[in-house]
């Protein structure tokens, strides 16, 4: 019984691979290929028309971001190799959860308090907040270690005022 409906379908698909083929056009070349390669010139006028458009906003954006890296370095503050390598690759190096005008994955830490961020540092890692990443890098630390991250982070604030003079 398998092998009489296996049969007949394969007949089916052999069948509408056949009528495929009948219809000609532009399925192989034919008459109606023509059309599409009219429309391919169509479509390669508006992509001329699309790609000096992107230049004139690639320019303008080129220009935003060197506005932005200036403005990112005129803030940027000294922080601990613990925050760079733990924290800033989500966070940003300034907790402002952006680099180089792009949003980051982590949210932005900058502005909360020490005893806040102390918290949520603590929920992170016993697990009551869930992040996978987080509790991953904060496992190996000890209480110690998060009351040094949180008292750096809250501090963030101060330091970026203090870098703008």
């Amino acid at each position: 019984m398998k092998n009489i409906i296996v049969g007949l379908l394969t007949i089916g698909i052999i069948g509408l691979m056949g009528l495929t083929f009948m219809g000609g056009g532009a399925y192989h070349g034919g008459e109606y290929g023509k059309v599409i390669e009219d429309f391919g010139d169509t479509m390669t006028a508006y992509e001329t028309v699309a790609i000096e458009e992107k230049d004139d906003r690639q320019k303008e954006m080129d220009k935003l971001s060197a506005l932005r890296d200036k403005a990112g370095s005129a803030g940027a503050f000294e922080v601990s190799h613990e925050y760079k390598s733990k924290c800033a690759s989500c966070h940003g190096v300034n907790g402002s959860g952006y680099q180089n005008g792009k949003p980051m994955m982590g949210p932005k830490l900058i502005g909360q308090t020490a005893e806040k961020l102390y918290k949520d540092l603590v929920e992170f890692k016993s697990g009551r907040k869930e992040n996978i990443i987080m509790k991953g890098l904060l496992m190996p630390l000890n209480e110690e270690d998060l009351k040094r991250f949180a008292d750096e982070i809250g501090e963030f604030p101060a330091r970026a005022e203090a870098a703008k003079q």
